[in-house]
């Protein structure tokens, strides 16, 4: 059996009204990812603004210690949601499975309601970068259902992380 492998995560809220006393995603995801054995290597709460989250997305892409990025918010059909059209210039290549599957696990807690759902995720610089909707329960269905296994060097068949040279590097 391999050995696990701890991943550096940064995790960014995106939201006109949240702050650190009030982001309860991303207070579980943070919880989540140490639960888990990873690290949290950053953490920010931008305005749902394009420029403001390619810019702290950019700067988290650029550092050679984050290996992967969570966003939280931003996601849904409302004028100001614009999270996966600043994140998807960023992208190398996108993780279409991703979304797909994320709407599948939805559809058990929240049924049709998944279609407003945008979630996305891709790669950029060797940086996994991952869209989650605002919702705490999201939030968690998302880490407990999927990121937990693919960001688990131990997952069978296979995992996000041994596709993750800055890490199979060290």
């Amino acid at each position: 059996m391999r050995e696990f492998i701890s991943v550096s995560i940064a995790v960014l809220t995106v939201s006109d009204t949240r702050d650190l006393s009030t982001d309860k995603s991303g207070d579980a995801l943070i919880e989540l990812i140490r639960a888990a054995g990873h690290q949290v290597a950053a953490r920010a709460i931008v305005k749902d603004d394009k420029y403001a989250i390619r810019a702290q997305a950019s700067s988290w892409i650029a550092d050679a210690n984050i290996n992967a990025i969570i966003c939280t918010g931003g996601t849904g059909l409302t004028g100001r949601d614009g999270t996966p059209e600043a994140l998807s210039v960023l992208f190398d290549k996108t993780i279409e499975g991703f979304g797909e599957t994320f709407r599948q696990i939805s559809w058990h807690d929240i049924g049709t309601s998944t279609i407003q759902s945008r979630a996305t995720a891709g790669v950029a610089n060797a940086t996994y970068i991952f869209s989650l909707p605002g919702s705490t329960n999201a939030c968690k269905t998302a880490w407990q259902q999927l990121l937990i296994y693919q960001l688990d060097y131990r997952t069978k068949p296979c995992n996000l992380v041994e596709l993750m040279p800055r890490l199979l590097e060290k």
